[in-house]
């Protein structure tokens, strides 16, 4: 029979690696490398059945070292990402874990009346600890199921769209719970009426600061569409005005050219080049990609190069790419012309170049930008904005929308160029 509850154990232990292994699967991507990936599910067995001891500082204090160690070696993410991931789910790992320790040697006391090492003399008390201690991690394995069930909604979306300063809150948030965890669990082990919920507590601030971070998410999803839908009205307003305009102009355009056809090349002839050429320069920022949100996205970094005198073209055919959503649109095109106009501003003007290309090629999408720069000034240490929280989050987050998609993006620096090359395949 004792040989029973051990195999069964054994399946149970590793039945909840594997929840508490996807939950953290799902919150940050695993490295690609398959040998690390299974790596990773055996070093988070033993982390997911780490027995964490009363006064033992050695136990709660090396079990956070691995597994701080564990995510920062085994997952991709910013530093940032890897330390609230450390945050957020060890204080509800070593809470339930003690908990469940705990309780499971209370109960062997209470029905036996007897201590560990009688146990190991008798058989039959042996088979009463063996058994506990199987409840026990079914009950473990339970909680992580339950908590699978609750967080599956929010750990995918989380940690691509928040920034720095987001989960900087997060973390500060939950810093008192993780504290206090620490703190009973080594000072007052005895105490249970203070001890469990605390434990309890700690449980609910991880799952606390999920839900938060989910909400913070949802939240600038909301203020983002409102903002797209006043941005894309605004554009539609200034388009038909346009529109109107150009048609003017046409209208006025064979009377002026007759003018200027029956003089010869005076001051006045180009004066009046030039007030049509400033008449429709507005209207020549306007670029036709297939995509109306991609439309207004280059057309508003169109007018921001001009207003800088920078020479901007764009060739873009993104018509059939609806399975990209807005946000990433905004943060890959966004992003990248924001950092090529920051560059180009510190040539002079007669270098000043940025080229932006997108197309399909068969079952591919192909995205290139380009802009001169600086001989030796690496372009991606040169953003200058001062809120980065309002515009976008630079490179990392460009890539991370990349591979959203199952895409890749490379950078390359030449002498006086860099390039920016996007591969994203077409469902």
């Amino acid at each position: 029979m004792i040989r029973f509850f051990e195999i069964l154990s054994f399946l149970l232990a590793w039945g909840y690696t594997a929840v508490f292994f996807l939950i953290l699967k799902a919150f940050l991507p695993l490295r690609k490398n398959a040998a690390l990936k299974a790596a990773a599910f055996l070093v988070c067995g033993y982390l997911a059945d780490s027995i964490i001891y009363s006064n033992d500082a050695g136990s709660l204090f090396g079990t956070m070292a691995l597994f701080f160690l564990y995510v920062l070696l085994f997952y991709r993410g910013t530093f940032m990402e890897k330390l609230s991931v450390m945050l957020v789910f060890y204080p509800a790992l070593i809470a339930i874990n003690y908990l469940m320790l705990d309780t499971g040697g209370r109960l062997f006391q209470i029905i036996t009346r007897a201590g560990f090492e009688e146990a190991l003399r008798s058989p039959a008390l042996m088979l009463i600890s063996t058994a506990i201690h199987t409840v026990s991690l079914l009950l473990r394995l339970l909680f992580w199921i339950g908590a699978w069930l609750i967080l599956r909604r929010f750990l995918a979306k989380i940690p691509s769209h928040l920034n720095t300063k987001t989960w900087l809150i997060i973390d500060m948030l939950i810093l008192a719970s993780f504290v206090a965890i620490f703190t009973i669990i080594y000072f007052m082990p005895e105490e249970t009426a203070i001890v469990y919920p605390i434990c309890g507590a700690a449980i609910f601030s991880s799952f606390g600061c999920m839900y938060l971070a989910a909400y913070i998410y949802d939240s600038m999803q909301t203020a983002y569409r409102v903002q797209q839908m006043e941005t894309q009205r605004d554009y539609y307003k200034e388009r038909i005005a346009e529109e109107e305009r150009v048609r003017a102009i046409y209208h006025d355009l064979k009377n002026h050219l007759l003018v200027m056809e029956s003089r010869q090349n005076t001051e006045e002839t180009r004066r009046m080049a030039q007030t049509l050429r400033s008449q429709i320069a507005d209207y020549e920022d306007y670029v036709h990609t297939g995509n109306e949100f991609l439309d207004i996205i280059l057309k508003d970094k169109a007018a921001k190069a001009r207003e800088k005198r920078i020479d901007f073209s764009a060739l873009v055919d993104f018509r059939g790419m609806d399975f990209m959503e807005p946000l990433d649109i905004s943060t890959i095109f966004g992003n990248a012309v924001d950092n090529a106009i920051e560059a180009s501003e510190r040539l002079p003007e007669d270098q000043r170049l940025i080229t932006v290309k997108a197309e399909r090629i068969r079952d591919m999408l192909i995205i290139t930008m380009e802009n001169h720069i600086l001989p030796g000034t690496p372009q991606a240490a040169g953003t200058t904005k001062k809120d980065r929280f309002a515009h976008g989050f630079g490179i990392p987050n460009i890539r991370k929308a990349v591979e959203k998609y199952g895409g890749q993006c490379s950078f390359q620096q030449e002498e006086r160029t860099w390039r920016l090359k996007i591969l994203i395949p077409i469902p």
